[in-house]
């Protein structure tokens, strides 16, 4: 699985944050995953001032596969329960990055838009209690409610208006989150469409002091 990946000028431990990309960045060149939908959610973590105040290590890479698991023999693709070969692949480059570098294993955070935001309601159902946070924009349809990993805070963002991704798919899970016991964020944009919610949600002025303050226990 190819990647890109952010390393701050410091030597202390830093935070980890892992982008998973939208289906604009399917492939294996190793560069539309920063691209189209996804430029908001893998540069907010580079600007100047919050490599400042919450210097990270950003984690962008790429499936051609998507993120979730998927029967590829029908058309469109059904989407399976399970733990998805995209996301597997992506943890394991997670995990040797924890032994290669000065990563503070309690920050470690996921985000994802779209089709990668159905990959991070797919990593909480798969890997509980590992991420210290979690970010959603228009998180795709899948198996997965949203009850996976209750006590990780969680912000979701969609458009009322999304023309891709119904804006049920969130509300259903953020219901069923809170009612598991959860206490996530929902932030619902009226008349926004699906790429206006991920602009909007990525350059939401309070998102990063808000990530960076959750510490995983």
């Amino acid at each position: 699985m190819p990647y890109r990946l952010f390393r701050p000028a410091t030597s202390r431990k830093v935070a980890l944050v892992l982008y998973l990309h939208g289906s604009g960045g399917l492939g294996d060149d190793n560069l539309k995953q920063l691209q189209f939908g996804n430029i908001f959610g893998t540069r907010l973590w580079l600007l100047p001032e919050n490599q400042k105040h919450f210097p990270c290590c950003v984690l962008a890479p790429q499936t051609d596969r998507g993120w979730i698991r998927y029967d590829f023999s029908q058309q469109p693709a059904k989407e399976l329960p399970g733990f998805g070969d995209g996301n597997r692949l992506a943890l394991e480059i997670v995990d040797e990055l924890r032994h290669e570098l000065a990563i503070d294993e309690r920050r470690i955070y996921v985000a994802g838009n779209s089709m990668g935001g159905a990959g991070v309601w797919n990593m909480l159902a798969n890997r509980a209690n590992f991420f210290a946070a979690a970010v959603i924009t228009c998180g795709g349809v899948s198996p997965d409610d949203g009850t996976g990993s209750v006590a990780t805070p969680l912000w979701n963002f969609h458009g009322d208006a999304d023309e891709v991704v119904p804006v049920s798919s969130s509300r259903d899970r953020i219901a069923a989150r809170r009612k598991a016991g959860g206490h996530p964020i929902y932030t619902e944009y009226p008349g926004v469409n699906h790429n206006g919610a991920t602009d909007l949600g990525f350059t939401e002025p309070a998102l990063p002091k808000w990530v960076f303050s959750q510490r995983r226990s």
